[in-house]
């Protein structure tokens, strides 16, 4: 799951890493290895992404995926931060779903040095990722509650739309009752 998030699949990364907190908790899991392998499944679906544009540079641009991920505007708008900040769009860009796979495939394109790539995605990976992991390590007693809480406000949402919908749906009707 979190190599296809690397990829740009749209799933946030932090479900993976907050569901193996959670499992290391329970004991189903060890930490001291799901952690690792969390941080190694991000990056390497960030590799994979810098690799693509690396080698195969603007032809990977014309596949019909990665224009949906990549519009031209996206692509001349960051080759033009690569160029001004260099590896700093790599760092912010781990930490902001959408913009991931475009930016780190063009950090291939734009031929920033792979060891570059790989120090700075990792250390903003090893920043965010035990941040997660660990405050769902830490917090796993108290998910059961938080879902419960979760449970009462969806159903003061859906108790309060269905409200709204009536007072609008009676809105109209009186309006439509005076005109005619």
């Amino acid at each position: 799951m979190l190599f296809g998030a690397g990829l740009g699949l749209p799933v946030p990364e932090e479900v993976p890493v907050v569901l193996a907190g959670l499992l290391s908790r329970a004991q189903i899991f060890r930490w001291w290895l799901a952690l690792p392998v969390c941080v190694v499944g991000v990056l390497s679906g960030d590799v994979v992404l810098y690799w693509l544009g690396h080698h195969w540079g603007e032809r990977v641009l014309d596949w019909r995926p990665v224009r949906c991920v990549l519009p031209r505007e996206r692509e001349a708008w960051l080759l033009a931060a690569y160029r001004q900040h260099g590896v700093k769009i790599i760092f912010g860009a781990r930490h902001v779903m959408g913009f991931r796979a475009a930016a780190f495939l063009t950090a291939g394109i734009a031929h920033i040095p792979f060891w570059k790539f790989l120090g700075v995605d990792a250390a903003a990976a090893c920043l965010g990722l035990p941040v997660s992991f660990g405050l769902a390590y830490v917090f796993a007693d108290r998910v059961q509650s938080v879902l419960a809480d979760v449970h009462r406000v969806e159903r003061w949402l859906a108790l309060t739309a269905v409200a709204a919908v009536a007072a609008w749906l009676a809105v109209w009707a009186y309006r439509r009752g005076r005109r005619a």
